[in-house]
């Protein structure tokens, strides 16, 4: 029976991160536990994409990925526009500082080989590629246990295997849920103009859609949020219906737009999870917290927990051994302290982006006249008060 000082379950681009940020800061013994292989890289652009802000930009490149991914493919965008369909606010975000992009935007797929490719090259990680049977918290250690491999043990688990995650329901952890009752539609679209390395978002009545500039100017991804009925009906047209629909509503701001790839939808919910430890397992990413992706922060709030708890480990470790703090009873109560206070830390965090994102979906939900005016003229005031708008810009680059 394998033992190892950590277990990570789930191999996504939160949970490698964390294998490697943690391998970076301790010399802990780590398996990284994912049953899906890395998708192969296809000249077609993938579906799921993420927006990187400049704090994971950093993160990446202390994880010595961001090279890889640069080789690979990524766009940066400089500027995000912003506008009211049905009204007359609209808002132009752009960095004045140092930074040249307020993000990146980057397959999912290719961060995900990147980051892999790093981990299988350090010697205290190992990949275990095998879904998980069963999980059971003991006094000192947690078993887990695989259909087709023997068993593993290890002392701490940390959960990022996404919003539906298999270890936060084995263990029936209690979380704060609320159903958007609306579907993302995501796909790849041609725009006719460039799409001006910026990425571009319109509010409509139903809810928002973006544009997210790829590596070929003439490519975006979409991102399209709306009640389930719509997207249903958005996915039922034929290509040519849902080409007018796009163009419309982006008011030809990039010309006629056509698909080019497939349709996929998912359901969107909030959920935060009541603590982010609970025993010997701690939650990270959208296994600890979804939000609502109109301002295309998960993925980065995700990454804040991993160097959170990099950090907390590395100075539960600065003082002794594995062996150590795991064992003797004053190191375990200081590194439970330690954890405690990480959880409260990113549980603050991650409530606040809830309630900023909530309060920018409801305000955008708003149909009656007087508020659809008084949003407009918000957000035409907000375009003229540079500093205010640059600290906005600052705290969505994670500055």
């Amino acid at each position: 029976m394998q033992r190892f000082d950590i277990a990570i379950v789930g191999g996504g681009i939160v949970g490698l991160s964390a294998a490697l940020a943690i391998a970076q800061k301790t010399k802990l013994q780590i398996a990284v536990i994912e049953p899906q292989p890395v998708a192969k890289f296809t000249e077609q652009p993938k579906l799921r994409v993420s927006a990187i802000n400049a704090a994971s930009q950093r993160l990446f490149a202390r994880l010595d990925v961001w090279e890889t991914m640069l080789e690979q493919r990524l766009q940066a965008y400089q500027q995000m526009h912003v506008w009211d369909k049905d009204g007359p606010g609209q808002l132009t975000f752009a960095d004045q500082g140092n930074d040249q992009s307020l993000g990146w935007i980057i397959e999912n797929d290719v961060i995900r080989q990147a980051l892999t490719q790093q981990v299988e090259a350090q010697p205290q990680i190992e990949i275990i590629p095998q879904p998980l049977s069963n999980i059971a918290v003991g006094d000192s250690e947690v078993f887990l246990s695989f259909a087709a491999q023997p068993p593993v043990l290890a002392r701490l688990v940390i959960a990022a295997d996404g919003g539906n995650s298999w270890v936060r329901r084995q263990l029936k952890l209690p979380m704060t849920f609320r159903d958007y009752d609306h579907h993302a539609l995501v796909a790849t679209v041609k725009v006719a103009s460039h799409h001006e390395n910026t990425a571009w978002q319109v509010f409509l009545d139903s809810g928002p859609l973006a544009l997210l500039p790829l590596y070929d100017p003439s490519l975006c991804s979409i991102v399209w949020s709306a009640p389930p009925e719509r997207v249903a009906n958005l996915k039922s047209m034929s290509d040519a219906e849902f080409e007018k629909e796009i163009t419309c509503a982006t008011d030809g701001k990039l010309g006629m737009i056509n698909l080019v790839s497939e349709r996929l939808s998912f359901p969107l919910k909030m959920q935060l999870v009541e603590n982010f430890v609970q025993q010997k397992v701690v939650l990270i990413g959208d296994a600890a917290h979804t939000i609502h992706p109109l301002a295309g922060q998960g993925v980065n709030l995700g990454l804040q927990d991993v160097l959170a708890l990099a950090d907390t480990l590395e100075d539960a470790f600065a003082n002794g051994d594995a062996e150590q703090v795991f064992s003797h009873a004053d190191k375990v109560s200081v590194l439970n302290k330690k954890l405690g206070e990480f959880s409260r830390f990113r549980k603050a965090e991650a409530m606040e982006m809830v309630v900023a994102m909530e309060a920018i979906k409801q305000g955008f939900s708003l149909q009656q006249k007087v508020p659809k005016l008084l949003r407009g003229l918000g957000m035409r005031a907000l375009n003229n008060l540079p500093l205010l708008k640059q600290q906005l810009v600052k705290k969505a680059m994670g500055k």
